[in-house]
């Protein structure tokens, strides 16, 4: 299982689109991967930065995938308002 966590807060450079295209691309119908991302999936082509290598790493990513869409405040932001802070 591969978790990337925090997906999109930037760009990626050219070196990690094609790393990230070689990765996915091993892992295609083998391994899990879980994407964690505060930023909507329409928005991921932007973080790739290059259209053609956003369309072979995004389709090799959501093909087959489940995706959990989470709705409501931050769960910081609540825990923080319990403990007075």
């Amino acid at each position: 299982l591969l978790i990337l966590d925090d997906w999109g807060l930037e760009p990626l450079l050219p070196a990690q689109r094609n790393d990230l295209l070689e990765l996915m691309d091993d892992r295609y119908g083998k391994n899990a991967t879980v994407m964690i991302s505060q930023l909507p999936t329409d928005e991921w082509y932007g973080c790739v930065g290059d259209n053609t290598l956003a369309d072979a790493i995004l389709d090799r990513l959501m093909h087959n995938s489940h995706r959990l869409e989470m709705k409501g405040e931050s769960m910081r932001k609540r825990l923080a308002q319990v403990d007075g802070k």
